[in-house]
């Protein structure tokens, strides 16, 4: 059976020498995988911790937008393949927390939780559900998490972050049609992955409407990109839902 969470003991004797020893690793890593590491720094040897990676490990390609200049990957953050229709299943790819790293949450099979994290990174890989104002998966939220490719949280390859509202505003307006449509026609082909609800954790809409964050926020809320059959729009809703995430490059 494959592991999702696979997690990875590293043993250091010296601090110097961490860094070398985690390119060593690097290589054998699985593309599609979650690794979490553990890194306490003590003085003598056999030390082991945890270190959160905090970014997806998956095989994708860059692809170029003629009309905006931009480049993408060339399919959703964890997404098994490029789409070949609008409800293509191994297309979809994960559903992220605004915000929110690659700690194992945005599996669309992933546990859920009420309990709302007090910190930057939660001591789990739940989805957390919610039910109150402001409706964050942290108790206060924070605006900067997603915010470029130095975001704390950032869950996009090296080299990559999410999509400003500006941005995604420049892709839809160089598309054939505003909607769902236009977008799985454009060079992105963008699925109708659904979303991920607040209050219970299930997954809705999958194969009929895509909602992709954007790394820009308003109030409480974040700014996404809604694909439906007969429109696609800019709109803000509560960062505890989980939409889809595609990136961009820096």
């Amino acid at each position: 059976m494959a592991l999702t969470r696979p997690l990875i003991s590293l043993i250091f004797c010296m601090a110097k020498y961490v860094r070398s020893h985690y390119k060593v690793m690097q290589k054998y890593l699985f593309t599609g995988l979650f690794y979490f590491f553990a890194l306490i720094g003590l003085n003598s040897c056999g030390t082991t911790g945890e270190f959160n990676t905090q970014r997806v490990v998956m095989e994708f390609e860059e692809v170029h937008s003629p009309e905006t200049g931009q480049v993408w990957m060339d399919r959703n953050l964890g997404a098994e393949k490029i789409a070949e229709s609008v409800d293509d299943e191994d297309a979809f790819g994960h559903l992220f927390q605004w915000g929110r790293g690659a700690d194992g949450h945005q599996l669309r099979d992933s546990n859920t939780t009420r309990e709302i994290s007090n910190g930057r990174v939660p001591l789990h890989g739940d989805f957390i559900l919610t039910f109150n104002a402001p409706n964050d998966w942290r108790i206060k939220p924070k605006d900067n998490l997603w915010k470029g490719v130095n975001g704390p949280n950032n869950p996009c390859p090296a080299s990559f972050r999410l999509p400003t509202e500006a941005e995604w505003d420049r892709e839809r307006s160089a598309w054939s049609s505003d909607d769902l449509s236009g977008a799985f026609a454009s060079p992105l082909k963008l699925p109708a992955a659904g979303f991920r609800d607040r209050n219970n954790g299930v997954i809705s809409s999958a194969g009929s409407f895509g909602y992709y964050w954007s790394g820009s926020t308003a109030d409480i809320y974040a700014r996404f990109l809604e694909l439906r059959s007969d429109r696609a729009i800019m709109s803000d809703y509560f960062r505890s839902f989980g939409f889809s995430v595609r990136c961009i490059k820096d």
